[in-house]
């Protein structure tokens, strides 16, 4: 079994509901989704074009998944994270849809130093509980095509893309073909941008897990911020 700290709106959010249907499976333990019916491609085309992501459930990466090192268990991991949530107050960040590479995301529209500090927290604090990389795990993630700092990063952190080198998304597609990317943005743009008027309220962690290598990730619990405002 493999757990993941992610961050990903409460179950009935729009966003949520949105974002599941055009991946076509909730992450949700027990809840159905129809899938989004989209003009511009068949069902068949999402249901390729979103075979990535619909394994994880819409999230964003806080702590890369891992597998549990030896002498902690499940308990003290959710512990943990209801303490790490207990402390923390939540905030607002505008959101956009955008490409990285060859796949597509929601992404921060503009700086997000909060978002940062964040996931930062959260790669350190539950390092603890991560069992080493298998070799094997280590060349799934392909470190020849990292940079220095990423190899650094999945060397001593398990994941590259930490600290320096994160970036916060909640992927919607996986790899792109170059000659279907710009149809695919106005699409997803036409999807999520009236979703994305406001700011998204980032409030709280999640802890999901995976039972196995060939099955997908479900979230196990949500755990709100619930810091409290100082008095003056």
């Amino acid at each position: 079994m493999r757990f993941a700290i992610y961050y990903t709106p409460p179950a009935d959010h729009p966003l949520t509901m949105t974002a599941e249907r055009w991946l076509q499976r909730s992450a949700f333990p027990g809840r159905s989704v129809e899938p989004l019916i989209v003009e511009a491609f068949s069902g068949e085309e999402i249901t390729e074009l979103t075979a990535e992501p619909r394994r994880y459930g819409f999230h964003a990466t806080m702590k890369a998944p891992f597998r549990l090192a030896d002498g902690v268990s499940q308990a003290e991991l959710r512990a943990e994270l209801e303490t790490l949530a207990l402390a923390r107050k939540p905030f607002a960040q505008k959101m956009k849809v955008s490409r990285i590479g060859r796949f597509f995301a929601i992404v921060p529209d503009g700086p997000s130093p909060e978002l940062s500090e964040l996931a930062d927290e959260a790669v350190r604090c539950f390092e603890r509980f991560r069992a080493p990389l298998t070799d094997a795990e280590f060349q799934r993630r392909e470190p020849e095509k990292l940079s220095a700092s990423e190899l650094q990063n999945l060397r001593t952190w398990g994941y590259p893309h930490v600290f320096a080198d994160f970036r916060f998304h909640m992927t919607l597609t996986g790899k792109v073909p170059e000659d279907k990317a710009e149809k695919v943005q106005s699409v997803l743009e036409t999807i999520f941008n009236p979703l994305l008027e406001e700011p998204l309220e980032i409030g709280g962690f999640a802890l999901f897990a995976q039972p196995g290598a060939d099955q997908p990730f479900h979230v196990e619990v949500m755990n709100a911020f619930a810091a409290r405002e100082e008095v003056a």
